[in-house]
Order: C-alpha cells, then structure tokens, then sequence
C-alpha cells in the first residue's frame, strides 16, 4: 500500500503531465493538493503587492475546473495555505505517506522550497514537462547550450528536432487515502469575476488551442503578431502556459498536424519560432540559475538606480508619452499586453526614463496574466542587455514604434480614453 501527494505547481492540467502520470502509476491512494504560497501575499522590495488580481482570478478558475475533472474520476484537489515545506508537515500528521510527486520548476524560489521539504527528511520525485523539447532529447548538454538563440535555434534545427510528444493522461486516478483531512484544509476557491480577456481551466485553454487551428489563424501569425489591438493577432496561448493548463508539446503536436493537413508556412514557422523561444529562456536557468536574477545579470553591469516617483508614472501610466501610457493603462487593467509593448514600455522604463530594470521585472510579474518567471526574466534581461544577448541591449525608438504599429492613433485613444 502506496500513500503519494501530488503537489500541483504550474502544472493544472491532466493531458500530458508525466508527473502526475508516474504518481497515479505509483501511488495506491493519491492526494492531489495545490499550495497557496504566503509569499503571494507580500509586498515586493519595490512597495507594491506581488501578484494583482488578474492571474489571482485566473488561477481561481484554473482550479476550479482542475478540482472539477479530479472529482468526476473520484479524487478532487485540496487547497492550502502556507509555506509548502510546512504544509508537508501538518500533512505528515494527518496522513502517512510515502512520497511527494511534483513538477520541476528551475528557478531559486521555486527550488529553494523543494530544497526546504527534502530538509525536512521528505522522499521528493521531481519531473521537468514544461517545455516544447525534452532536454533528453536536445543535442547538446545544458550546461554546454549555445548562449545566443540564433546558435541554438541552428542546433535545434540541424538536428530535425521540433517538440518531444506528448502523454496520454492516465486511465486511472487511484482512490483518495481514507482519512478526513478537509475539514483543516483551505476551502476551494470560486471563481466569481471572469477576467475579460481569458478564462482559466484545462478546458479552456484546449478550447481555444482547437478554434485557433480550426480558424487557420496560424496561417496570419507572422503578418499579426506585432498589432496592438484584439484577440486573433496572436496566439494568446501564453495565459493558459503559465499556468500549465496546458503543454507546449500539445500545441506543437497540433501544429504540425496542422501543417500536415494545410502545408507549413511563414505563419506556421514562426508559431513553433516563438515557443522555441520559450523553450530557450527555459535552458538558461539550468545554465546560469542564481545569476540570471543577479542585479548585474550575467554581465555584471550595475542597473540604474530606483526612484519612486519615476516609477510610479511608468506604471500607472502618467509619463506624458501617449504611447508608453496607453499601454501601461492597458497592462492594468486587463493584465495583458502585446509582445510588442511589452518590449517598447521596458526600453521605455530602462533607457529613456533611467530605471532598474528589476523593479520593471517586478511589475510585470506582479500585473501579468500570463507571468512565466523564466520568460519574464529572460526577457528583460535581454531588453536590459544583462543575458546572453551578444548586442548588449535593446532600446527601441518609441517614435518610429508609433508610426510602425498605431500611426492613426486608434491603440492610443484606445487605452487613454478608457474609463
């Protein structure tokens, strides 16, 4: 007789989590639980709240609808609260058990909490899924990847490589252990205001991968991407990956079923371009780890220093450039931004109004929807020029961003006008 946790982390999906998978084949009776971390909860250094209410709502409906396809195969999922090394702990006392089966998340707040839980004497069985490729399967060790994306991007290439295939999700979810332990443990949460752009869940996100494809809207990908207004000129798969409701390697598998039906093309290309990205921001950590979040980067470069009163015109969109303030508006009050901006109100905030581009980091985590803390942080440092990036630096010049991307002014009256 086998007693397994499963601790859900950005993983809220069933179909292709080999993690739960294993824990189902291993386990005789499996406890699914999530962990609301009181870290959420705190300040950041820079003064505001870590996490805003837009990836809160989110992650609410994300698990709602995980709790609601556990308890249809006879499980559910317990919500906690605390710090997970502690609530291993109380767990322990409640319930003998034998392992904990869990997601690998490679960044230092992440492995600092599984490096607490092994400390306290408990077995821990961590699996990396989060990525498009294996890393079994790439043709170089991690510790020797190319540190420039083009040299990667090659290698991935030359070697045939597109994603590693995705897993069934388990014919069946073993029985919960016979003990109520409920009654000490966080209720579910509801879900009572829809965020306006997405709905969290497992079922959401393979609802909108499949009308997607189903619309051929890859076919326009790379002519859209960089527009400003709407639903279709992206993907928008990103809310639903942060989460891991659902896996790079479905939505590449569907892609190239989607190319052997209708032909590969530019739209296509760049689709799977942009979650290679992904995949590389990924690598880095196991490369680098602690010194991607260093104040110098890999570079060693100092940032600029911090003023408040700056920062608070940047972020709430007071900074007298129409442009940076539309899409600062927007990123407040709908959690999402285009690719496009995200990168135009980073440069703005490191290079034109000399801010730390930490504190940019920092917001961005705190306001985003779609928060990936190893895209998040790969992407500043490459606007920051403190990664890997050989031209050290990207500035943009937000006046040849306004006549590229909004020169009728509709993004801007948009956003500047909304209530």
């Amino acid at each position: 007789m086998s007693t397994v946790i499963y601790w859900f982390r950005n993983d809220l999906r069933l179909e292709d989590n080999p993690a739960f998978k294993e824990a189902c084949l291993a386990a005789t009776h499996l406890l699914p639980i999530y962990i609301h971390s009181d870290s959420s909860d705190d300040p950041t250094s820079w003064g505001f709240p870590r996490f805003a209410n837009h990836s809160r709502k989110f992650l609410q409906q994300s698990l709602q609808d995980l709790r609601h396809q556990l308890v249809a195969q006879g499980s559910t999922l317990l919500e906690l609260n605390g710090k997970p090394a502690k609530v291993f702990e109380w767990l322990k006392e409640q319930l003998p058990f034998e392992y904990i089966y869990c997601e690998q998340i490679q960044a230092p707040e992440e492995i600092s909490q599984v490096d607490a839980i092994k400390g306290l004497g408990f077995n821990i069985r961590q699996f990396w899924q989060s990525s498009m490729i294996d890393p079994k399967d790439l043709p170089f060790d991690l510790q020797e990847m190319p540190d420039v994306f083009t040299k990667f991007r090659q290698e991935i290439e030359r070697n045939g490589l597109s994603h590693s295939e995705p897993i069934v999700s388990p014919k069946h979810i073993p029985s919960l252990p016979l003990v109520d332990i409920e009654t000490k443990a966080r209720e579910g949460s509801s879900a009572t205001q829809v965020n306006p752009l997405f709905n969290g869940g497992e079922l959401s996100a393979l609802a909108h991968i499949s009308q997607y494809f189903e619309r051929r809207l890859p076919d326009t990908y790379k002519q859209t991407r960089n527009q400003l207004i709407g639903m279709d000129y992206s993907s928008k798969f990103s809310p639903w990956l942060a989460f891991g409701c659902c896996s790079a390697r479905t939505i590449t598998q569907k892609l190239k079923k989607y190319e052997s039906i209708y032909g590969a093309n530019d739209g296509t290309y760049w689709l799977w371009f942009e979650l290679l990205w992904r995949d590389y921001f990924r690598f880095l950590h196991f490369k680098y780890g602690k010194q991607l979040y260093y104040s110098g980067g890999l570079t060693g470069k100092a940032p600029n220093t911090f003023d408040e009163k700056r920062f608070q015109k940047w972020s709430s969109g007071c900074t007298g450039n129409d442009f940076i303030d539309a899409g600062m508006r927007e990123l407040q009050q709908t959690g999402f931004l285009s690719n496009r901006m995200r990168q135009v109100v980073a440069s703005y905030w490191i290079y034109d109004m000399k801010g730390d581009w930490r504190a940019g980091a920092a917001w961005f985590e705190s306001q985003l929807v779609d928060y990936d803390v190893y895209s998040n942080q790969g992407n500043w440092l490459y606007i920051a020029g403190r990664g890997t990036d050989p031209r050290g630096g990207r500035p943009f010049n937000v006046r040849k961003q306004v006549q590229d991307h909004d020169p009728d002014g509709v993004y801007r009256t948009k956003w500047l006008t909304a209530p």
